[in-house]
């Protein structure tokens, strides 16, 4: 009767044994996931993105789901926060580069201008040089001003983008118009060669012309006296091709694929001396981004160089900020 009683409770023994493992087990899987799930929102807090790891696999349970939305959380957070500290390197490097573009005018217009005071406003022989070199660097300070408007106006989409449908000609006439007395003074020659029959293209005039007239004031600017321009269109691959093109001094190969970032120059010290406020090519990319355009640039040391962009001859739908 015992013996029976006993072989009656053995299958009860295994069962309990059993759950008790399968509770277990249970319980360590549970705690290792709890466990990853802390680790994670501890990795969040901190800021230690380094060493994220994510769930084996995506378990098919509301414990899954969470861990892995938190995972995914932390990881949009990590994008955000790099997105942030870039910004601010931003910041400071433009603040910077802005700080020290104002300081040489403003010390130069200070520094003339309290010679003129201390005695040499009297002196015939230099008071006029010394007021031509304040409206020199006021203009400078008017130019950066300006250009600093634009960059943000365009940045934060507060300029306006037309498309409207235009003669390629007018457009060239209209930027060779505006840089005529630039390229008087430094004895430079801008020529136009436009393909004949060119048919109409599409964008914001106004903005083009002002992309037209900072590249050809660049190419009068880095060029030798005597030196040529040419503005040159004609058609390519359904589009009008745009060119710039001079004999100057050219642009050395590492410098090339920097250009159009803001402040950057190659010649700093004859940029500063031609008035340059080193944001002209900054807008000019700006502005074909928001035509979905790009700027090309070929350029050989001492053999001059081309700037090149197109333009659709088919009806824009609308124009947003680069």
């Amino acid at each position: 009767m015992l013996w029976t009683s006993s072989a009656g409770w053995l299958p009860l023994g295994v069962g309990l044994a059993s759950a008790a493992a399968v509770y277990g087990a249970g319980c360590l899987w549970l705690h290792r996931r709890l466990r990853h799930l802390q680790n994670i929102l501890r990795q969040i807090r901190t800021h230690d993105f380094e060493d994220l790891a994510p769930p084996a696999a995506p378990e098919g349970d509301e414990l899954g789901t969470l861990l892995w939305e938190v995972y995914r959380t932390g990881q949009s957070l990590e994008d955000e926060i790099q997105e942030l500290k870039e910004m601010e390197s931003y910041r400071r490097e433009f603040i910077g580069n802005v700080s020290h573009e104002l300081k040489t005018p403003i010390f130069s217009v200070q520094g003339f201008a309290e010679t003129l005071l201390d005695g040499a406003l009297d002196d015939e022989s230099v008071n006029r040089t010394f007021l031509e070199k304040i409206l020199h660097h006021a203009n400078r300070l008017d130019n950066l001003a300006r250009d600093l408007s634009t960059i943000t106006k365009i940045e934060t989409d507060e300029l306006n983008m037309s498309g409207e449908a235009f003669s390629v000609m007018d457009l060239c006439e209209a930027a060779l118009e505006s840089v005529e007395m630039r390229a008087e003074e430094r004895n430079v020659h801008p020529r136009m060669e436009i393909a004949p029959n060119l048919p109409d293209v599409y964008g914001d005039f106004d903005r083009l012309r002002r992309v037209l007239v900072n590249l050809v004031d660049n190419a009068i600017k880095y060029n030798e006296e005597g030196g040529s321009v040419w503005l040159q269109a004609e058609m390519k691959d359904g589009d009008v091709e745009l060119r710039v093109v001079d004999n100057g001094i050219g642009i050395p190969e590492k410098h090339q694929s920097r250009l159009t970032e803001r402040f950057y120059r190659v010649d700093k010290s004859r940029s500063r001396h031609q008035g340059g406020t080193g944001l002209g090519l900054a807008i000019v990319k700006h502005i074909l981004g928001a035509h979905d355009r790009a700027l090309h640039v070929d350029s050989t040391p001492g053999e001059g160089s081309i700037f090149r962009f197109s333009l659709s001859t088919r009806p824009t739908s609308s124009l947003h900020p680069a």
